[in-house]
């Protein structure tokens, strides 16, 4: 292990540190309140909206003319993110990157306590998963979680307590784990969610209520279509 950097000056050569202390430097220059905003909103905030798009997309895609495959896939979404943190821990134990606070001085760390290591992010990990989850479900709320979940790797490299690297990684893992695993959860869960949308007293979970199963023609998709008999058309005539 190499010994200590001494700053930005040395950071020249190497892309990642000088981007961490390009962000970095942001932090040290920002006020005391907005370094104190940007730490709850890393380290708790952006998580907390994620989980919160999650239900409200819940509550959207259940009004949906297929919800059951819209929910399973919504359930993949956290099902995934812990998933991902689970295969990061002997990915994080194998690389034993040190936090960058420990190996480069003149950084401004916006959280104590960071004592693990650094490499995979497990808060880019976790909200990439849900973003790239929520985005299988729903299209137009994905792509917003997508966003935070961006906004989240940023916030981790301004609070000093990741590189940019292991940001980049985390949105790896997260979004590998979502998509690759997904037909296979999507397999899974699917039977599930129809069974619980027939059950008279947990339907509401899966459907809204007041919205029955979905019929074809009801929505404009292919159906059979039951053509007039003669014996109607006789009705008719004698109507």
């Amino acid at each position: 292990m190499a010994g200590p950097e001494a700053g930005p000056g040395t950071s020249g050569s190497n892309p990642d540190v000088g981007l961490l202390y390009e962000l970095n430097g942001v932090a040290k220059d920002a006020p005391a309140w907005a370094d104190r905003l940007v730490g709850f909103v890393g380290e708790y905030g952006l998580l907390l909206a994620l989980v919160l798009l999650v239900l409200w997309c819940w509550r959207t895609v259940r009004r949906g003319p297929d919800a059951e495959t819209s929910v399973a896939a919504l359930v993949w979404a956290p099902l995934a993110a812990g998933l991902a943190v689970l295969v990061n821990v002997p990915i994080r134990d194998f690389v034993e990157r040190r936090r960058p606070f420990l190996d480069h001085d003149g950084l401004q760390v916006l959280v104590d306590g960071k004592t693990d290591f650094s490499f995979v992010s497990d808060h880019a990990t976790l909200a990439m998963a849900l973003g790239v989850g929520l985005f299988v479900a729903h299209r137009g709320l994905g792509l917003i979680g997508i966003g935070l979940a961006l906004l989240e790797g940023v916030c981790r490299v301004y609070m000093g307590v990741h590189y940019p690297t292991d940001v980049i990684g985390g949105f790896a893992l997260g979004t590998a784990v979502t998509l690759l695993l997904a037909p296979l959860a999507m397999a899974l869960l699917t039977p599930l969610t129809k069974a619980i949308s027939r059950a008279p007293r947990a339907s509401w979970l899966v459907r809204a209520r007041g919205r029955g199963p979905v019929v074809a023609d009801a929505v404009g998709l292919p159906g059979p279509r039951t053509e007039p008999s003669a014996d109607s058309d006789e009705n008719d005539l004698a109507a």
